[in-house]
């Protein structure tokens, strides 16, 4: 276990977001990245996660692969990435960083459209 303060992880996390290639932030609109220590009741209800489970982020909103004609004037999409569960299973800041890092672009590929087949293979494909 590696454990920061919430305002290191949080510049973790910007850092991420920002080393996504340009043409990727140059395409998100309409969105908003959180942190949060744990995915509350309601986040675990709906993706049916057992108490022993752990969640590293959560995309929730609308693909840009499935929004149509009408999509404006809404509320943004949310990436929320949990703290907790990344300082579980890090045991150095380096382990921290990568994971922080993975899970932002593994949140943001699915506000791109991706779904988790696709994300892992092209994980796997990046190695």
């Amino acid at each position: 276990m590696y454990v920061v303060e919430k305002e290191v992880f949080e510049g973790l996390v910007t850092k991420a977001i920002e080393s996504l290639p340009n043409e990727r932030l140059e395409a998100i609109k309409n969105i908003v990245f959180l942190v949060d220590d744990e995915p509350n009741d309601e986040q675990r209800q709906s993706l049916g996660l057992r108490p022993c489970q752990s969640l590293f982020g959560l995309y929730q909103g609308v693909p840009l692969t499935e929004r149509r004609g009408g999509y404006a004037l809404t509320l943004p999409d949310r990436i929320t990435i949990f703290q907790n569960p990344h300082m579980q299973f890090a045991h150095s800041f380096e382990e921290l960083v990568a994971q922080v890092k993975n899970t932002v672009w593994h949140e943001i590929a699915h506000y791109f459209g991706l779904d988790h087949d696709r994300i892992e293979e092209l994980e796997r494909t990046s190695k």
